[in-house]
């Protein structure tokens, strides 16, 4: 009897199991010319002049509110309104810009 209710268990936790968690692709599921292609255009996008521009003005902020390289999972995130907030690291870089969403948090 106990063997029955755990089969039914077993196949209800199976069940419930969320089918496209780590489907996603990521850089090592990549065959190595897209890897090559992809790092590549990642460090000719980091170069440019607007994305350093950000990138300073997140980490002056990031130190400034002493969050920077203390562990705390904090970044700090432009708003529409222009001004940086402080927002987790999961939801600051969540928000990708897919499906025509902004990239910018509302604020």
């Amino acid at each position: 009897m106990y063997q029955k209710y755990a089969l039914v268990y077993a196949l209800l936790l199976y069940m419930a199991r969320n089918q496209l968690a780590g489907t996603g692709t990521s850089l090592k599921k990549l065959s190595p010319q897209a890897r090559k292609r992809k790092l590549a255009y990642d460090k000719k996008f980091q170069k440019r002049p607007e994305q350093v521009k950000k990138r300073v003005e997140c980490n002056r902020a990031n130190r400034k509110a002493g969050t920077y390289g203390n562990g705390d999972k904090m970044d700090m995130s432009h708003c529409k309104s222009g001004k940086l907030v402080k927002e987790s690291q999961k939801a600051n870089r969540a928000r990708n810009g897919q499906s025509g969403k902004s990239t910018l948090k509302a604020a």
